[in-house]
């Protein structure tokens, strides 16, 4: 890898000016679209959709030329601002003000989420254990998933409805990446590798889950009252898939474990804030 932080740093806050662009025009083109009527077929006929998936690939394009540049920990962090260009985005296309205690939570909210990435700054793991050692963690994860999105929606609240869903999403997007390592190094053994390993049909299936999730959490509610779940719930699925089943650790000490347990508490508390304001407005 090589270290250039400068264009790391220049393409990382393009791969989240992407990111927010598209997240922007796919909550427009989902909101749209009325309960009852079929979610997908609505998208997939949306230009503003599509234009949105087209901001994805230039974010993840960005974002693997950000890695490729700098290290982990300085590229991930500045992802995170995404939130902070998506919400006055959205805001202005929807005629919307953003008060000052809506900026005030979703700024304590990035703050703590790159406090997380920061003060865990887990080791890498060991990406080809074996399914024995995926089992328990994969069930306890897709069980919550489950619930999130049974309980979401079958609820009455847009907020909880879109922070409900965004978790589920965001959870699945975060399985996704923990297995998507295991799945690329496959590539230099062969396509018959790759389609024949049970970590690709799984990364499809959370990767096509996931996105359609995002899209009705999108739908229940205004951006803010979706996106920050997603956010957070990304880094902690994967956090959890890391350290439970590729036997990652956090290298911190005492003061950092704390540190981290702050910010999970803070990212979760200005979540469900942010949920509740904005679903209401």
């Amino acid at each position: 890898m090589s270290n250039h932080p400068v264009g790391a740093i220049a393409c990382a806050l393009l791969a989240a000016l992407f990111f927010a662009v598209a997240a922007v025009a796919q909550q427009r083109a989902a909101a749209a679209v009325p309960e009852g009527a079929s979610l997908v077929r609505a998208l997939l006929r949306n230009p503003r959709w599509w234009a949105g998936i087209v901001g994805d690939i230039g974010g993840y394009a960005m974002q693997v030329a950000a890695l490729a540049l700098g290290a982990v920990l300085l590229v991930q962090p500045i992802l995170v601002s995404a939130l902070v260009f998506a919400l006055p985005l959205a805001a202005r296309l929807n005629h919307r003000s953003i008060s000052a205690r809506t900026w005030a939570t979703a700024l304590a909210l990035t703050a703590a989420l790159v406090s997380f990435l920061l003060a865990g700054n887990p080791s890498e793991g060991n990406t080809t254990a074996p399914l024995r050692d995926w089992l328990i963690p994969l069930i306890i994860l897709v069980a919550l998933i489950g619930a999130a999105t049974v309980i979401g929606i079958g609820s009455a609240d847009p907020g909880r409805r879109a922070l409900l869903l965004g978790a589920a999403s965001g959870s699945l997007y975060g399985l996704a990446a923990a297995l998507t390592s295991y799945v690329t190094s496959l590539f230099e053994h062969g396509i018959s590798e790759v389609l024949g390993s049970w970590q690709t049909w799984a990364l499809i299936a959370a990767g096509i889950t996931g996105v359609y999730l995002q899209q009705r959490a999108f739908q229940a509610g205004p951006l803010a009252a979706s996106l920050p779940a997603v956010t957070i719930a990304e880094p902690l699925a994967a956090a959890f898939i890391g350290i439970t089943v590729l036997d990652e650790r956090l290298r911190t000490n005492t003061f950092g474990l704390a540190l981290t347990a702050l910010a999970v508490i803070i990212m979760c508390a200005t979540t469900i804030r942010l949920s509740r304001a904005q679903a209401t407005t």
